[in-house]
């Protein structure tokens, strides 16, 4: 059996993968609600949802510091990767070990592509085809409720020391414009470029993130004092996690407007 990831890359199996390592924590999430969970051999540190699923699985490392020896010890059929979140370097390795299927998501769009090869590729398309279902359902709903609300400049602040923020090209500003927020980052260089006072000021709205740096209500307080922008805290993992998680993410935007 021969299957495509996001990036062209041909991946070939002789059977349906039976001992799955995910290195990517939206995907774990979305293997899981897959019905995949008892194949789920090995995931990283970060991979906190669902809920106890690092106590029964073997933790091979982070996003991009991995122990392949634990990696290899577990034999897997297949390791599931993403393009920004691993090194090409870590996939050259991984490759030696098992067939590695890569992901590339920078919009909504690309996310339910994701959804979908998952879904043919362990033979749940099924689950794969309820799971896009409701996001586009949630979706819909979303994009009419926000035609209500004026735009409004953002800053969305992913780490501290030096301040970087979300930029052009990634997922998160995919769903600062779904949100009918203008990115005051969205022509800078880089995808996550740092940031100063010239963009806090061009900020009507400034997102703080959960993740990856952990912002909290202290850091809401100084800029608050120190500039004239709305100043809130979010969960990250609504802005960044692709999946299915996508399916809670649209509630929790309307919440946050």
């Amino acid at each position: 059996m021969e299957f495509t990831d996001q990036l062209n890359r041909k991946i070939s199996l002789s059977a349906t993968p039976n001992r799955i390592v995910s290195l990517v924590p939206s995907q774990t999430e979305l293997l899981v609600d897959l019905g995949l969970r008892d194949k789920l051999v090995g995931i990283t540190k970060f991979c906190v949802h669902p809920s106890g699923l690092r106590d029964e699985k073997l933790i091979v490392g982070g996003t991009k510091t991995v122990n392949f020896k634990k990696i290899k010890s577990l034999h897997p059929d297949i390791i599931i990767c993403n393009k920004e979140e691993n090194t090409l370097e870590i996939v050259r390795e991984l490759e030696n070990i098992a067939p590695v299927w890569i992901s590339d998501i920078v919009s909504v769009e690309d996310s339910l592509v994701a959804i979908q090869q998952l879904g043919e590729l362990f033979n749940v398309g099924g689950k794969a085809s309820e799971i896009i279902l409701n996001i586009n359902i949630e979706k819909a709903k979303h994009d009419e409720f926000i035609q209500g609300f004026t735009s409004r400049k953002v800053l969305y602040l992913i780490w501290k020391k030096p301040y970087m923020a979300a930029g052009r090209d990634t997922f998160i500003n995919s769903l600062l414009q779904l949100n009918n927020f203008e990115n005051v980052c969205d022509l800078e260089e880089g995808r996550y470029p740092e940031v100063d006072a010239s963009h806090f000021e061009k900020a009507d709205l400034i997102l703080l993130s959960s993740e990856p740096y952990p912002f909290n209500f202290t850091d809401v307080e100084a800029f608050q004092n120190k500039y004239s922008a709305n100043v809130k805290l979010i969960d990250g993992e609504f802005f960044s996690w692709y999946g299915s998680r996508l399916i809670e993410a649209f509630s929790y935007f309307k919440i946050l407007h």
